[in-house]
């Protein structure tokens, strides 16, 4: 991966982009959030105070999906009433970003794809089905979220965000799409479920007792 480096405007330590598209990270030494204009950097906000965050992932992990590798570079992380997730940007070696969900020791891998057309005007309930690019889908989970925290390196601007609200789809053998209304229009995320051997993770956070 291409590495662009540029100075921290708040308080002027180095700061590595590891990912040349990105557009947004954080300074790893004053927790500024950094917005890339060109070559200039400009601070947007702080980052603010993690949950109690029991994932063995962090900024630098790697491992491999599909047999490509990649490397964790950022995250976002929300909290809904049932807990909190990470959503981890991902950045594989022929330089393609993605993203690993890490929702309470259930990970899934997806990529940004088009909207499909077969879901426009549709009522995304729990348990309706519906036919994406000729594979059925059902919705398993509507959540509303609130954003908590920012951490590393972004492929577009998120930091200012409140309540965020997602739309998940499952199949039988393991697919997944996730629909994020945080964006106008919604995005939509395509991938599958993994389990975390799968993953094959490596430079993993230590806890006590490993």
């Amino acid at each position: 991966m291409t590495q662009v480096a540029s100075n921290c405007p708040q308080c002027g330590a180095p700061v590595v982009f590891r990912y040349a598209q990105a557009v947004q990270t954080t300074c790893p030494y004053c927790s500024s959030i950094l917005v890339r204009t060109d070559v200039d950097l400009e601070k947007v906000g702080e980052v603010s105070s993690y949950p109690n965050d029991p994932s063995p992932i962090m900024i630098g992990t790697e491992g491999i999906f599909e047999n490509k590798p990649f490397v964790v570079v950022g995250r976002i992380c929300y909290e809904y009433e049932n807990g909190g997730w990470n959503e981890w940007h991902i950045v594989y070696s022929n330089g393609e970003s993605g993203w690993m969900s890490d929702a309470q020791l259930q990970y899934t891998v997806t990529k940004l794809i088009p909207f499909p057309q077969s879901l426009y005007g549709i009522k995304l309930d729990p348990g309706t089905m519906v036919d994406v690019n000729s594979v059925f889908y059902t919705v398993t989970t509507v959540t509303n979220a609130n954003y908590r925290a920012v951490e590393g390196e972004l492929p577009f601007q998120f930091w200012d965000k409140t309540v965020c609200r997602f739309v998940d789809l499952r199949t039988s053998d393991a697919r997944f799409l996730t629909i994020d209304f945080t964006e106008e229009p919604a995005l939509i995320f395509s991938g599958r479920s993994v389990g975390f051997d799968d993953l094959k993770l490596k430079n993993l956070r230590q806890f006590e007792g490993w």
